[in-house]
């Protein structure tokens, strides 16, 4: 499994930004897939998660009402729609896919990684 993830950028605080996680290769044996965060300094953190099949979500606190999570499984792509971006939200962004039927905020749950995508909020 391959998974890309773009749309980040530069923007004000109040901003709104989409990223984008596509993923290819052998995908079909995919139960979730989630968004991790690394900010300049810190450790890697839990952002989202969502299961293929189904509706439910998981975020972080620092993040629930302003992000959502979704996907489109045809695409083979999740989204993180970010509004109401603040400077604390800056960091590389990335999409994870795990294999396992688990759902965790805890990185090593993760089978598979995307490279990132850095997102900077200007105050």
């Amino acid at each position: 499994v391959q998974l890309q993830a773009s749309g980040g950028g530069l923007v004000q605080t109040g901003d709104s930004l989409r990223l984008s996680c596509a993923a290819s290769g052998d995908t079909v044996g995919i139960y979730g897939m989630g968004w991790f965060r690394q900010a300049p300094g810190k450790e890697r953190e839990f952002v989202a998660a969502t299961r293929r099949a189904g509706t439910t979500a998981w975020y972080a606190d620092s993040v629930k009402g302003r992000f959502t999570i979704s996907r489109d499984n045809a695409k083979n792509m999740i989204y993180l729609q970010m509004n109401s971006l603040k400077p604390e939200d800056t960091a590389v962004y990335y999409c994870a896919a795990v294999m396992a039927r688990i759902i965790s905020t805890m990185e090593s749950t993760y089978d598979y990684w995307g490279q990132g995508t850095l997102v900077t909020v200007s105050s």
